[in-house]
């Protein structure tokens, strides 16, 4: 889940920062609020390097932080979140309509969506339409993984 750290700004969106904007966001919408303890917790890491990183993304005025109150993304904050957990969903159900194990779509998201290229993405945007829209096809492609 989590990637090396770069020396990128929070808006080059290090693997790490979109991990961390990915699931704020989904606590936010999950919660109504996402505090410290609570993104630890989701991404399985300590407090204090959420602190740390949580100060890097105030910064960098993808969101606000109030010590003990939690935070709130900002606008840029919140546009930055969408298109990752997007970007997120549009490679699950691409894998999902290859008819993989979700074992396996689960590892291969968390491993292709940080290093993925905006025309590799509409590539596989354009290529997920034509498989929701044309079943003989996909059932053709799913034998032949098969």
């Amino acid at each position: 889940m989590r990637g090396k750290k770069t020396s990128q700004s929070a808006r080059g969106s290090s693997a790490a920062v979109e991990d961390y904007l990915e699931r704020i966001l989904e606590l936010i919408n999950s919660k109504g609020y996402a505090r410290v303890v609570d993104i630890a917790a989701a991404l399985r890491i300590s407090q204090a390097s959420v602190t740390n990183m949580v100060q890097r993304l105030d910064a960098e005025g993808l969101l606000k932080y109030e010590k003990y109150r939690g935070l709130i993304l900002t606008a840029a904050g919140k546009n930055l979140a969408r298109k990752i957990v997007h970007r997120h969903k549009l490679l699950t159900d691409f894998l999902r309509l290859l008819g993989l194990d979700e074992r396996v779509i689960y590892h291969d998201v968390e491993g292709m969506e940080h290093h993925i290229s905006p025309p590799t993405l509409r590539a596989i945007q354009a290529l997920t339409a034509q498989l929701r829209r044309r079943p003989a096809l996909r059932a053709t492609l799913e034998a032949a993984i098969a």
